[in-house]
């Protein structure tokens, strides 16, 4: 969801300053033992279990969406999810990158969604009828225009369907408040809070790039305790196709109804006695209503009758919830 007015425009200066650029980072020096042992204490953070659940039905929506927009074949992967601090997360960010700061609502938090160029520049190449053309490495230079409105409108998808993955804990809207495309020029939280940093995979067609969602454990408060139960399996979300694909063959599946006129406890040396020609008396009144069953729990009661053709038939009055803890009778066998 887009704000009426959040900056579209990145400052000269910042440009001139974030160009396009391949530098590699140097590799953290190795640490002894003690250090990092140390380092683990201090970036030891609270899991949150079901943020990573929603975010792989978040993975899973987004595929489907980007390949709505892009009209190409989109494959999205959870590539990692870290636990760090808010400076660590920023730090790791590619420079430059085409980052929006959004605000959560009603969580009263911000989060930042950051795009790389690589993703970003082949997003666009396919909207522009780049897909006969090879991948190439990309030169340094400024995001144009085009670029930060492509950029924009797919920060819109992404947050809608981060919205969407949320849902089924809160209700919440992420709304873009400004772009940015320097890392080191973002606040976001105090650089030693925690934070969660999710990167994930975007495929589309033979190119693809990141995308890094970073959200802070202080905007995340509102909904802290639902995310940090452990998921032990259910129903969070899905393919809904599937799911009416599976209502459909089921509501095809045979099932047997038993109609069980009554029951009764009899002693078995009356039962002995029984000899053909015998009257059973019932104990039951002609507007008693039969029982039906279906493995064993009660569905339905009705009344006895006829149809035209001379058939015994069952005229359905009431409908009994079936428990699902009910267990058939024992005590007696149907007559």
């Amino acid at each position: 969801m887009m704000d009426e007015e959040y900056t579209d425009e990145m400052d000269d200066d910042e440009d001139e300053t974030v160009l396009v650029d391949r530098v590699p980072k140097k590799p953290p020096r190795d640490l002894t033992v003690e250090e990092e042992i140390i380092h683990k204490a201090r970036s030891n953070f609270d899991q949150l279990p079901m943020l990573e659940v929603v975010f792989d039905r978040f993975a899973l929506s987004l595929g489907a969406a980007l390949k709505s927009y892009t009209s190409t074949g989109t494959d999205v992967a959870i590539a990692s999810i870290d636990y760090m601090s808010c400076g660590d997360a920023l730090d790791s960010l590619p420079s430059p990158g085409f980052l929006v700061m959004t605000n959560a609502r009603p969580w009263d938090g911000r989060l930042l969604l950051a795009l790389n160029t690589d993703l970003l520049f082949s997003t666009l190449e396919l909207m522009l009828g780049g897909r006969s053309i090879r991948p190439r490495p990309q030169t340094p230079r400024f995001f144009t225009m085009i670029e930060k409105r492509v950029g924009a409108r797919v920060a819109e998808i992404i947050l809608a369907e981060m919205a969407e993955a949320f849902a089924t804990l809160a209700d919440v809207q992420f709304v873009i408040e400004e772009l940015e495309n320097n890392p080191r020029s973002t606040i976001l939280a105090p650089p030693a809070s925690p934070c969660v940093k999710i990167t994930l995979d975007v495929m589309l067609d033979d190119r693809g790039g990141q995308i890094s969602v970073l959200i802070p454990h202080a905007t995340l408060e509102p909904v802290r305790g639902l995310l940090s139960q452990v998921f032990l399996g259910g129903q969070l979300g899905g393919d809904q196709n599937w799911r009416n694909s599976l209502k459909h063959l089921l509501s095809d599946t045979p099932v047997s109804l038993e109609a069980i006129l009554t029951e009764v406890n009899l002693p078995m040396t009356d039962v002995l006695r029984w000899a053909p020609g015998q009257t059973l008396d019932l104990g039951i009144n002609v507007d008693h209503m039969p029982r039906v069953t279906c493995s064993g729990h009660e569905m339905f009661r009705g009344a006895m009758g006829r149809c035209r053709n001379g058939a015994v038939a069952l005229r359905i009055v009431t409908e009994t919830d079936p428990d699902p803890e009910e267990t058939p009778a024992d005590d007696g066998a149907p007559t």
